[in-house]
């Protein structure tokens, strides 16, 4: 292994030890994280852990299968169970038919839980189906206390999560790009059926509107639950998501959590992509070698004033032939001990393999007269 020593992020820097763990903050919501969206890593958290019931956050789960698992050109139609759905809605009638993409604006904008259910038959045949389909994929994203089993989180007993669990839903969620466009929308329009005029969406987290950048994503509420969001924002390269469980105050706190982290954290790039780590020999390619570069930048979000390591991991040589953007290492971030970041190293071009030995010994064969075998 190849190791890149300390790199000094200024030359006066102090060295800051990692917290082993997340910090601890007081909060007026029953349970509250935040993470770093890149890595996924705990930067703030209160009783994250803890199982509560979510309300209409659930929706992020919902709107997740959908896009993985659907075409969102395609028409989803409202049955009588979606169109019966008690609580808040962008009230389909029943025959109704929208796009997907379209369902999914009235789901995450205007929390429709006529919207949930229809997604939810069309995704999963049956609600009980999909509901299923939540909890296993929850599963999947590393939620270890998630159960789903409603798709609009409509007040059900044994229906729950915790703050992180959630947040690493969001994360997932927040990978592509269809989702992100919804989620940071403050206001759209799609088309009422039998009307001469569109629904008209207005996104209920209002921090779009009162955050400096804010990214998105779901507002939700019950009596048992409370007021819960699962928020998220970007500022300077650095991106969190944040969840607030049973929080009265949820708009506010969301903000305050968000300003702790963006504070006492920052986003640090040490590499860039495409750039040169070094210079690997190739054996039985006639002296040859091959550049490592890296396929992204090496970023990672660390407490302020940290000085951060690149660690470079690469074989003394390789053996040809190598394919250009072949898979040779590994480039890591590291404070205190800790991975805060890694990216791939890959071969910056081919290098074929020198075949002299065997064209050398087919020339004495056919000069001698030797029979090939």
């Amino acid at each position: 292994m190849r190791r890149l020593g300390a790199l000094l992020l200024a030359a006066m820097c102090l060295l800051a030890i990692l917290p082993a763990s997340a910090e601890e903050v007081g909060t007026s919501a029953k349970a509250c994280v935040i993470i770093d969206e890149a890595s996924g890593r705990v930067l703030l958290s209160h009783n994250a852990e803890t199982t509560l019931p979510m309300a209409s956050t659930t929706k992020v789960m919902t709107a997740l299968l959908a896009l993985e698992n659907g075409d969102l050109d395609a028409p989803v139609t409202c049955s009588r169970n979606a169109f019966g759905v008690p609580g808040t809605s962008i009230y389909l009638a029943e025959g109704e038919t929208l796009t997907l993409r379209e369902m999914l604006y009235g789901l995450m904008m205007a929390s429709g839980n006529d919207a949930a259910t229809a997604i939810a038959e069309h995704i999963g045949g049956t609600v009980e189906d999909f509901c299923r389909m939540m909890t296993a994929r929850a599963a999947e994203l590393g939620c270890k206390n998630t159960v789903f089993l409603t798709p609009h989180g409509l007040p059900c007993e044994g229906h729950y999560t915790t703050a992180h669990d959630l947040a690493l839903i969001a994360r997932e969620a927040m990978t592509h790009p269809e989702f992100r466009e919804i989620v940071g929308t403050s206001r759209a329009t799609i088309p009422w059926e039998g009307r001469e005029y569109d629904r008209v969406l207005n996104n209920k987290n209002k921090l779009l509107t009162t955050y400096e950048g804010a990214t998105g994503i779901k507002t939700g509420y019950t009596k048992k639950a409370g007021r819960c969001l699962v928020f998220g924002a970007e500022r300077e390269g650095m991106r969190i998501i944040g969840v607030v469980l049973n929080c009265s105050d949820w708009f506010n706190e969301a903000a305050r959590l968000m300003d702790r982290a963006f504070e006492r954290y920052e986003a640090v790039t040490m590499l860039h992509a495409d750039e040169s780590v070094g210079s690997i020999p190739v054996a039985h390619a006639d002296g040859a070698s091959v550049e490592a570069i890296l396929t992204a930048d090496l970023t990672g979000v660390m407490p302020k004033g940290t000085l951060p390591q690149v660690e470079i991991d690469l074989p003394d040589t390789l053996d040809a032939p190598i394919q250009a953007g072949q898979i040779i290492g590994t480039a890591r971030l590291t404070a205190g001990g800790v991975v805060i970041a890694e990216t791939p190293l890959v071969a910056s071009t081919d290098v074929a393999r020198d075949d002299f030995p065997a064209r050398w010994l087919m020339y004495w064969r056919n000069w001698l007269g030797t029979p090939q075998a």
